[in-house]
C-alpha cells in the first residue's frame, strides 16, 4: 500500500470518529480545502482522548467490524454481478457460434448479407470477451477482497482477545483493591469505638468465651493492620497494572487496530476504483466494437468498419442479381417452337402430294440427337448419359424414347467402366468421403484376390507389407495414405454393416477371426475389399476389435506422448467450451497422419453414436472404449489419467463438427 492510501484512510478514520472536523467531509476531497490549524489540533485531541480512554478498544474493535462487513458486501456483490457477466457474455457467444453456423447453410441468404451479418456477428463474438474478461476481473476483485476481509477478522479475533483482557485485568485488579478498602474502613471504624467507647459496657462474648473489652480491642487493632496491609498491596498492584495498560498495552492495541481499519479501507476503496475503471473499459471497448475510431495510416482509413458501415453495405438487388445468375449454368436449351403435325397415316391417300413427306423429315431433323445434349462449353460435351453432363441437364428438356435410362454410375464417375469396383490399388486407399458403394447392393461387390474365409493358411500368410506395430508416419511415406488402409477398410465396413450392432465396438469379437484379418492385412493391405462381408467372416466385432488392435500395436498413440499432458491439462478444465477450445489446439499440433487419422475415426464414432439407440454405444461408452487406446495404455503412473483420458474422447465426441468439418 503506498504512502497516500494510508494517508487517506487515517484521515477517513479521524472524520468517522470525531464529530468535529465537518469541513473535510463537505468538501469531498481532504485536500481541496485545507483545515485551519486550530481545528486540526482539536480533532486531533478528540480522537486521541477517546482512543486512550477505557472504551477505546471497544470503540476500535466496533469500527474494524463495520469495515469488515462492508468489505463482505462489496465482494458478494463482485461475486454476483460477475456470475451475471459471465453468464450473458457465453450465452452472447453461444448465440454467435450458432448464427454463424446457421449464415452459411445452403438455405439461407448469400452474398453481401451474409458477408455482413458474419461481420456483424463477430462484433458481438468481440463485445463477448470483453464481457469475459470484465467477468474475470470482477471474480478476481471479489477474491482479494473476500481474502482481505477473512485475514482481517483473524487479525480482530487476536487482538479482540488481547486487548480486552489488559483491560479486563486491570478492571478486575480496581475491583479487588475496591474490596480491600471497604474491609479495611469497616475494621478501622470497629477499631475507633472499641477504643473510645464505654469501656464498662459488659464482656463481649467471642467463640472460645467471653472476651473483655481490652481483648476485643486488642483483636480489632490486629484485624485492621492486616486489611491495611493487603490494601496497600492491592493499591500498589492495581497501579502497576494500570501504568503498563496505558503505556504499553493499550496504545500497542489501538496502533494494530488502526492499521487494521486503514488496511481494510483503503483495499476496499481501491476495490471500488478498480470497479469503476473496469466499467469503464468495458463500456469504452464494446463501443470501439460497434463504432471504431476513424484512424489514417499512411494515407489509408482503418479496415475495421463500425456496425452502423457493416449492416448498410448490404445491396439486396446485388444479392438477388448474383443469385439469379448463379442459376444460369442450369438453363436448358431452347426449346423448339410447338406446332401441330397431323401424322401422315391420318391424310386421305388422295389428298396426301408427292412431296408430302419431306416436311415431316425436315421436323425430325430438327429434333435430331444433337438437340437432346446439354449446351455449355466444348469440354463438356460428350454423351447425353455420362453423370456429369447428364446431371446438369434442365427438367425442360423433352427426350424422346430412343434415350437409354441412366444407370446407378451417375453418383460416381462419367466412365461406365466404375460399375465393378476393383480392389483397391497399392497407391493407397481413397480418401475418406462419403463412399461411392454406400448405394449398391452386396451382389455388386467384387472380393479381392486375397481370400479372406481359406480356412487356417489365412494366419501363415507371410508379412510382406506389414501393417501393426508400424507407426503412422512410416506407413504414411509407404504407402501415401494419411489415412491407413486398415483403417479406412475397417470404418467402412462398419459404416455398412455394423451400426445398428448393439455393442459394437463394447463386445469383443473372435480371436481366430482377428488373427486370420491381422495376418491379411500384414501381408498385402491394399488387396484388401470389405465391401463384402464374406471377407470378413460376416463377423463385424471383429472388425472393430481389429481396428483397436490396430490403434493398441502403434509404437506411438494416436494422439502422441509428446502431446498427452496438453490433452490432460485440458480435460481439466470444467468450463466447457474452454475445454474443447483447448482441445481442439491441441489437436491442431498433432502431425499430419495423426490428425487425418483421427478425423477419420472421430467422424466414423459420430455416425456410430448418431445410431445409439439402436447399437446402445453413446459418445460416453465410446470414450470409455477408445480413450486407453488412442491416448496410451492407463498402467504405471498414467493410472491416474484415466478418467481424463476418457474425458478427453468424450469432449471430441461431443464436439466432433467443431473441432473437424464434415466435408
Amino acid at each position: 500500500m503506498d504512502r497516500s492510501s494510508s494517508e487517506l484512510g487515517t484521515n477517513t478514520l479521524i472524520n468517522g470518529a470525531s464529530t468535529v472536523g465537518a469541513g473535510l467531509g463537505d468538501s469531498g476531497d481532504c485536500y481541496a480545502v485545507p483545515p485551519t490549524a486550530a481545528s486540526t489540533n482539536e480533532s486531533l485531541q478528540v480522537v486521541e482522548s477517546v482512543l486512550q480512554s477505557d472504551i477505546g478498544v471497544n470503540t476500535l474493535l466496533t469500527r474494524l467490524k463495520s469495515s469488515i462487513a462492508s468489505a463482505r458486501d462489496f465482494a458478494a456483490f463482485l461475486k454476483k454481478r460477475s456470475t451475471l457477466e459471465e453468464e450473458h457474455a457465453q450465452g452472447l457467444k453461444k448465440l454467435c457460434r450458432t448464427t454463424h453456423e446457421s449464415t452459411r447453410r445452403p438455405d439461407n441468404r448469400q452474398g453481401s448479407y451474409a458477408q455482413s451479418y458474419d461481420e456483424i456477428t463477430r462484433i458481438h463474438e468481440r463485445m463477448a470477451d470483453n464481457g469475459i474478461q470484465f467477468a474475470l476481473s470482477l471474480h478476481q476483485m471479489h477474491e482479494d477482497l473476500h481474502e482481505l476481509a477473512n485475514n482481517t477478522e483473524r487479525r480482530r479475533k487476536h487482538w479482540k482477545q488481547t486487548g480486552l483482557n489488559a483491560e479486563k485485568r486491570v478492571q478486575d485488579s480496581e475491583s479487588m483493591m475496591e474490596k480491600a478498602k471497604a474491609k479495611y474502613d469497616s475494621l478501622a471504624e470497629d477499631y475507633d469505638r472499641a477504643r473510645t467507647g464505654d469501656k464498662q459496657s459488659g464482656r463481649v462474648f467471642g467463640i472460645k468465651g467471653p472476651k473483655s473489652a481490652a481483648q476485643h480491642e486488642e483483636d480489632l487493632h490486629r484485624k485492621v493492620l492486616g486489611a491495611d496491609s493487603d490494601y496497600a498491596s492491592k493499591v500498589q498492584t492495581t497501579q502497576t497494572q494500570r501504568q503498563e495498560l496505558i503505556s504499553t498495552l493499550r496504545p500497542q492495541a489501538v496502533r494494530a487496530l488502526q492499521e487494521f481499519i486503514t488496511e481494510c479501507d483503503s483495499g476496499l476503496t481501491l476495490q471500488l476504483q478498480k470497479f469503476a475503471s473496469f466499467n469503464e473499459k468495458l463500456l469504452f471497448s464494446n463501443g470501439l466494437c460497434v463504432s471504431p475510431l476513424k484512424s489514417h495510416n499512411n494515407g489509408h482509413a482503418s479496415a475495421t468498419r463500425s456496425l452502423r458501415d457493416v449492416v448498410y453495405q448490404v445491396d439486396n438487388d446485388r444479392d438477388f442479381s448474383q443469385f439469379i445468375a448463379s442459376h444460369a449454368s442450369k438453363v436448358g436449351s431452347k426449346r423448339p417452337d410447338i406446332r401441330y403435325e397431323r401424322h401422315p397415316t391420318l391424310i386421305p391417300a388422295q389428298q396426301t402430294p408427292p412431296s408430302a413427306s419431306r416436311p415431316i423429315q425436315a421436323t425430325y431433323a430438327q429434333q435430331a440427337p444433337p438437340s437432346y445434349g446439354i449446351q455449355g462449353p466444348p469440354a463438356q460435351n460428350g454423351p447425353a448419359y455420362g453423370g456429369t453432363s447428364f446431371s446438369q441437364g434442365g427438367p425442360a428438356l423433352s427426350f424422346p424414347p430412343i434415350v437409354q435410362p441412366v444407370t446407378a454410375e451417375r453418383s460416381y464417375s462419367g466412365s461406365p467402366h466404375l460399375q465393378q469396383f476393383p480392389s483397391t490399388s497399392a497407391s493407397g486407399p481413397p480418401q475418406l468421403h462419403p463412399p461411392p458403394f454406400a448405394s449398391l447392393g452386396n451382389s455388386q461387390l467384387v472380393a479381392p484376390p486375397v481370400a479372406a474365409n481359406n480356412g487356417n493358411h489365412t494366419a501363415d500368410l507371410p508379412p510382406l507389407k506389414p501393417v501393426f506395430g508400424i507407426s503412422l508416419d512410416d506407413l504414411f511415406k509407404r504407402d501415401g495414405s494419411a489415412v491407413p488402409i486398415v483403417v479406412y477398410q475397417c470404418l467402412q465396413a462398419v459404416d455398412l454393416f455394423g451400426l445398428e450392432v448393439e455393442g459394437i465396438y463394447r463386445l469383443s469379437g473372435t480371436a481366430s477371426h482377428v488373427t486370420k484379418l491381422r495376418a491379411i492385412f500384414d501381408n498385402d493391405s491394399s488387396q484388401v475389399d470389405f465391401r463384402n462381408p464374406e471377407n470378413f467372416f460376416h463377423d463385424v466385432n471383429s472388425v472393430a476389435g481389429l481396428l483397436k488392435q490396430f490403434f493398441r500395436d502403434l509404437p506411438d498413440p494416436l494422439l502422441t506422448t509428446e502431446h498427452y499432458q496438453g490433452f490432460i491439462e485440458a480435460a481439466r478444465i470444467d468450463d466447457d467450451a474452454t475445454r474443447r477450445d483447448a482441445l481442439h489446439a491441441t489437436i491442431n499440433s498433432l502431425p499430419d497422419p495423426n490428425y487425418a487419422t483421427l478425423r477419420a475415426l472421430t467422424l466414423h464414432l459420430n455416425r456410430v453414436q448418431e445410431h445409439s439407440n439402436m447399437n446402445r454405444m453413446n459418445a460416453g461408452n465410446l470414450a470409455i472404449c477408445f480413450g486407453p487406446t488412442l491416448m496410451g495404455s492407463s498402467t504405471g503412473p498414467d493410472i491416474v489419467d484415466a478418467g481424463w483420458q476418457v474425458r478427453v474422447i468424450d469432449t471430441i465426441l461431443q464436439n466432433t463438427y467443431q473441432i473437424f468439418d464434415e466435408d
